[in-house]
């Protein structure tokens, strides 16, 4: 006659049994969390940097800023999946040094600005700075450092 397996060792392999069930679900669940995608700046430097953006926003070019981006930290600038190759920026440390290019977009003295146009900045009350251009290669998101 064959051995009745105990109480407690038909409940472990029922609840074995449940388990190779639900793992693939979990593991399914975890690899459909969006994707957090952004343009962002990180400053490598040990000074603060204001950041100004130029880009094409699918109708015009345009051009915003300031971001402040402190020492040793990053910060978003375009938030979501980008939708172009290519950005433009121009950053200052607040002294003689910055980043630039020879992209020629709108900025403001303001604390923000956002500026449609690269055309005539002066004539419209805008300074124009030159920008470096950001090849994002296509990616969905992108991180830029600034550098001494």
């Amino acid at each position: 006659m064959p051995a009745v397996p105990p109480r407690n060792l038909a409940r472990n392999h029922a609840l074995i049994k449940s388990i190779r069930h639900i793992l693939p679900l979990m593991l399914l669940a975890a690899s459909i969390v969006p994707a957090h995608a952004d343009f962002k700046v990180c400053n490598k430097t040990g000074v603060a940097a204001q950041v100004a953006l130029g880009r094409f926003n699918g109708t015009h070019w345009m051009s915003e800023g300031w971001w402040q981006v402190a020492p040793h930290k990053c910060t978003t600038l375009v938030k979501g999946k980008l939708k172009a190759r290519y950005y433009y920026l121009y950053a200052s440390n607040g002294g003689d040094g910055g980043w630039d290019g020879n992209r020629s977009f709108c900025t403001s003295v303001t604390d923000k600005f956002t500026v449609i146009g690269r055309a005539s900045c002066a004539k419209r009350g805008y300074d124009r700075k030159g920008f470096f251009a950001v090849d994002t290669r296509d990616h969905l998101d992108f991180t830029q450092s600034l550098s001494d």
